[in-house]
């Protein structure tokens, strides 16, 4: 899953595709070099400083990008936790809704994605860090309180993925072990997505800007990958379909 953000402050890429023509470009790249999903962003969700946008800010920076995007013939998802913008994008050509809030934020997002039929990514999330929490367990009382909302809704449970939300609500150590124990949450029966691309608990790690953190996301999701998760989400495509491609290659081997 390629990672396009139309939003001027995104944490990694911030501005750099506001523009409708760079971000089509980098929509058709990321498609050339191996992305079979493309997540579209028009509202920074940055666990830190981001600014919010009323729905009709979201769809502004939507509307001259979207049907293009769609065209590129691969699927699209939605990454916005306002049931307006989604309705809007599943409208124009969107098959998938990214919910960074697990279906927990608004009622009428779980609402009209059972109407739609759509599959819906569900991101465990938190208002407010504790370290003092067991993570594991924080997670999967969420995801199951998002699967509770998801059929009291109608949502066919084939239709969600879930995403433990890899800097989101959570110390860096929080994210780490989240990593760590990833196969735990195959309990649940459901495909799960990793999004660990240039996340601040690489910098924790080893300390780094976000464009500088390469090496840490294709570990992290070469590791994802390794405990059960079947997609990945990343800005940079090429190297880490490159790495998930010899990793797989060499596993074959075995």
């Amino acid at each position: 899953m390629g990672v396009l953000n139309v939003t001027p402050d995104s944490f990694s890429d911030g501005g750099r595709f506001v523009a409708p023509e760079r971000a089509l470009a980098q929509a058709r790249r990321m498609v050339a070099e191996g992305a079979d999903i493309i997540d579209v962003g028009a509202e920074s969700t940055r666990p830190y400083g981001a600014q919010p946008v009323t729905a009709e800010e979201e769809l502004n920076r939507l509307r001259p990008i979207l049907a293009e995007v769609v065209g590129l013939g691969v699927p699209v998802s939605i990454d916005s936790m306002k049931p307006a913008v989604v309705a809007w994008a599943l409208d124009s050509g969107a098959t998938i809704a990214n919910d960074v809030w697990g279906l927990q934020r608004d009622p009428a997002m779980p609402r009209l994605l059972a109407e739609r039929h759509s599959p819906v990514i569900v991101m465990h999330n938190r208002d407010c860090v504790d370290a003092d929490i067991d993570i594991m367990k924080d997670i999967a009382a969420f995801f199951a309180r998002s699967l509770d909302i998801a059929t009291t809704a109608g949502i066919s449970r084939d239709n969600v993925v879930l995403d433990p939300g890899i800097g989101f609500g959570k110390t860096p150590e929080q994210s780490l072990t989240a990593l760590a124990r990833l196969s735990e949450l195959r309990v649940f029966g459901l495909p799960l997505l990793v999004g660990a691309s240039r996340k601040r608990f690489i910098g924790s790690v080893m300390p780094s800007e976000p464009e500088q953190r390469l090496g840490g996301s294709i570990a992290a999701h070469l590791v994802a990958a390794q405990a059960g998760a079947r997609i990945i989400r990343t800005h940079d495509v090429w190297e880490t379909v490159q790495a998930l491609r010899v990793a797989t290659a060499i596993e074959e081997k075995r």
